[in-house]
């Protein structure tokens, strides 16, 4: 055989064309995409979020209000956009989870199942209304053109053949959702649907918008969740927060709410703990900038209650609790994320835990540990925003609801404690 030789600069020309082609193959985007679309230099930023976790029995849905039922769920976002696009869940889910129809509307507001006809879309997902999402995962409606005002109520409706395996849900959504047999996922108003308060196989919403815009992610614990939040009022300190933004000037920047009632930073509690969890609820959000880490008090009190916390543990515990905030700030940076660490809230006026000496001083020094050692590119000082000064183990009486979470005004406060300048950049922003 003779073997031909190709000259050097006919076979890098032809290398060059193909690599453009694929380039452009590999590139292109289209309203099928998840990240399709949109104008110049505009990306993808969640506006509302929340934390997934297996529901406990008295908070599941029974598996006949899933089989051939619409549910309509009610969110309020917090920045707005001219797209926007859905992510689904499945994330505790152990089998695949089957959504046959899906729409997206700006709703009547928080307690009302009726939507505005004129903003109600379909969503697809790579074309198709139907979806099948494997065990485990989560996934990206396609975008779709719908103008959203920040702090909008948005309504997500999904029709479902079929019960889940495992329900992923978010409890205490502090919302009213609504279920009803058969398919009414394009129905302006749902009459006669059956109420509940929370929910289910939702994770996110994004929109999309031009820098400088961007999200923030609270992550904690009930006091992050907004435990003793009335129903439908939008009163958690992250709310605060969100509509603080926007009267400063920084509508730019969305807040979603990552907290879990009853969640502890090392050990599962109503739901994972937070280093295993952080991934997924906080680096993985669309365009997520800053993250403000509220967390331990779960880590202090449980084992307290459950008479665990011998002097053996509580040595270890704190230390512990130390070096997993190392862990995570380390992930968050190499993400481009920076983030604020909160301080622990007095708790001694909880009758549920009743904290001891040993456990105040405990949260003391985890506290110092937030305000001085470094680690977080800056603080929210929440215990030095709630914290009655004649007696700084007890929450103020005007901020506090039961001894262990704060009241409406507490939660106000809180929202005024974060510093904002803390969100206008981050240094390891990417």
């Amino acid at each position: 055989m003779t073997r031909t030789s190709i000259p050097a600069s006919a076979l890098a020309a032809a290398l060059a064309t193909a690599l453009a082609a694929l380039s452009l193959s590999g590139c292109a985007s289209t309203a099928a995409s998840p990240s399709g679309g949109g104008g110049a230099g505009e990306h993808w930023v969640a506006t509302w979020g929340a934390a997934q976790m297996v529901p406990g029995a008295q908070e599941e849905l029974a598996p006949a209000q899933w089989r051939d039922a619409t549910l309509r769920q009610v969110v309020r976002v917090s920045t707005a956009g001219g797209r926007v696009r859905v992510k689904l869940s499945n994330a505790m889910g152990v089998t695949p989870l089957v959504i046959d129809a899906a729409s997206i509307a700006v709703s009547k507001g928080p307690g009302s199942a009726a939507l505005d006809p004129g903003s109600l879309r379909p969503l697809r997902f790579g074309g198709s209304a139907s979806v099948t999402i494997p065990g485990g995962a989560e996934y990206l409606s396609d975008p779709v053109d719908l103008a959203v005002p920040a702090g909008a109520d948005l309504a997500l409706s999904l029709h479902f053949p079929s019960e889940p395996s495992r329900q992923t849900s978010h409890p205490g959504s502090r919302a009213t959702s609504y279920v009803a047999a058969g398919r009414h996922v394009m129905d302006a108003d749902l009459p006669g649907a059956a109420t509940f308060s929370r929910w289910y196989q939702i994770a996110e919403v994004d929109v999309q918008a031009a820098p400088p815009a961007r999200a923030v992610v609270a992550i904690g614990d009930s006091i992050t969740d907004g435990y003793g939040v009335a129903t439908d009022t939008n009163t958690r300190w992250t709310d605060g927060l969100a509509t603080r933004l926007r009267t400063q000037g920084m509508g730019e920047v969305g807040v979603v709410n990552a907290g879990i009632g009853g969640g502890r930073l090392l050990r599962d509690g109503l739901g994972p703990n937070m280093v295993s969890r952080f991934e997924r609820d906080v680096l993985d959000r669309a365009g997520v900038s800053h993250a403000i880490v509220m967390i331990g008090v779960n880590d202090f009190g449980i084992p307290h209650r459950n008479k665990e916390d011998t002097p053996a543990y509580r040595a270890q515990l704190v230390p512990d609790m130390e070096q997993a905030q190392r862990q995570l700030v380390a992930q968050a940076h190499a993400r481009g994320v920076c983030v604020i660490g909160g301080t622990i809230t007095p708790y001694s006026g909880s009758a549920y835990y009743a904290p001891g000496p040993e456990n105040e001083a405990d949260r003391l020094a985890y506290n110092r540990f937030v305000r001085e050692s470094g680690v977080f590119d800056g603080v929210a000082d929440f215990d030095a925003a709630l914290r009655d000064p004649a007696r700084p183990s007890y929450l103020k009486k005007e901020y506090d609801n039961d001894g262990l979470h704060p009241n409406k005004a507490g939660y106000a406060a809180m929202a005024q404690a974060v510093p904002l300048e803390l969100l206008m950049r981050c240094k390891y922003a990417r």
